[in-house]
């Protein structure tokens, strides 16, 4: 019994096998099975191949590089600053040209403030005091300017005062603008320089007209005429996301530029062009809310004759812009093949198990042959 089992397994492995296919006369059936295969095959050519250019490759390591630059001057005449000219300096930061930078449009400035002690400011809450034991020694008002004294100072005949601290003062009391500091600022430009490259096609391309006229760069703006200018005038950015400039350039908010590069690299180069789409992305809220705009605090220090240490305090308003390179996606052909093919394989068992069943009824109406290959 052993000895027979084995000789039947090595026989086995020299056998060929083949697939018995059965063949339907039958008009119905055929029809159907060839409708099926040409709808599949015109999927696959028109739609995938044609439409949506699945013969293709993808590169997914698309390496991009941004460079800003901003330009424009405007004067003002403060009571905190004086007849003030202001430029490239003065309201960019940060000064490099990277894919975020700060526009300031607005300010609150506390000039002259040494570290000395004196009162918190009336609108923290907790430096609210009616005694000295309400103000605890040592203790940092971590809302507030500085670090507790000690002391209630109370003003006039009235209980309620505040503590007194130990920070640099005077303390910043004064309430934002009703007007934009810098409200000439919309008619600032930003020069934004784009470089992609995707190495696995070996193909580099810039955002920027490749002329050798040095002037273009100095007289041309974006729009719809100009899509190669990469010199963007600041309101009209702020216009294209639906916003209105002197309303953001009061509070402050944050701006997106999307450069999107969606390339069919059967064409020429030069077909090859950037989309750019803008937005707000600081969510707006209706009315004076505190989550509305953008704005943080910096100053600027000095040293006096005597060689004490003062400081400018500066609130700063202003639009955050925030640069960013998308990339093409595109489905490789292997895996679309791959599918077609599949499906072509899905519609053969279909139509044989058809066929064998007008083989088996053959006999009885005349319009079935069964044909066995083996």
């Amino acid at each position: 019994m052993g000895q027979a089992g084995c000789k039947r397994l090595s026989q086995s492995l020299f056998d060929y096998k083949t697939e018995k296919y059965v063949i339907a006369k039958n008009k119905k059936v055929g029809l159907l099975y060839r409708l099926l295969q040409v709808s599949i095959l015109t999927y696959l050519v028109a739609w995938v191949f044609l439409v949506k250019k699945g013969y293709q490759d993808i590169d997914t390591s698309l390496q991009s590089s941004v460079i800003t630059k901003v330009k424009g001057v405007t004067f003002t005449n403060t009571s905190e600053l004086g007849e003030r000219l202001w430029d490239v300096a003065d309201y960019v930061i940060p000064p490099q040209g990277e894919n975020i930078f700060f526009v300031i449009t607005n300010l609150i400035v506390t000039p002259n403030q040494r570290q000395g002690t004196c009162a918190e400011s009336e609108s923290i809450p907790d430096a609210v005091c009616y005694e000295d034991s309400d103000c605890p020694p040592g203790e940092p008002i971590m809302a507030g300017n500085g670090v507790r004294t000690g002391r209630c100072l109370q003003s006039g005949n009235t209980q309620r005062g505040t503590c007194e601290i130990f920070a640099w003062c005077p303390v910043e009391t004064k309430s934002r603008p009703e007007k934009p500091l810098l409200d000439k600022a919309e008619d600032f430009t930003i020069y934004i320089k784009n470089f992609i490259h995707f190495p696995k096609f070996n193909f580099s391309k810039t955002n920027v007209l490749d002329i050798k006229d040095r002037d273009f760069l100095k007289s041309c703006r974006f729009g719809p005429k100009n899509p190669y200018c990469p010199i963007f005038r600041l309101g009209s950015v702020v216009s294209w996301t639906g916003s209105n400039f002197q309303e953001i350039a009061l509070q402050g908010g944050v701006i997106g530029i999307q450069i999107e590069w969606n390339c069919d690299l059967d064409k020429a180069p030069s077909e090859c062009n950037p989309r750019y789409y803008f937005s707000r992305l600081d969510r707006r809220f209706p009315g004076n809310s505190v989550s509305s705009g953008y704005n943080f605090r910096f100053a600027k220090y000095y040293r006096d004759e005597a060689g004490v240490e003062f400081r400018t305090l500066m609130k700063a308003y202003g639009i955050r812009f925030d640069v960013m390179a998308g990339k093409f996606s595109i489905i490789p052909t292997i895996i679309n093949l791959a599918s077609g093919v599949a499906l072509m394989g899905v519609v053969q068992p279909r139509g044989e198990w058809k066929g064998e069943c007008g083989a088996a009824a053959g006999p009885a109406d005349g319009r079935g042959v069964a044909r066995g290959v083996g």
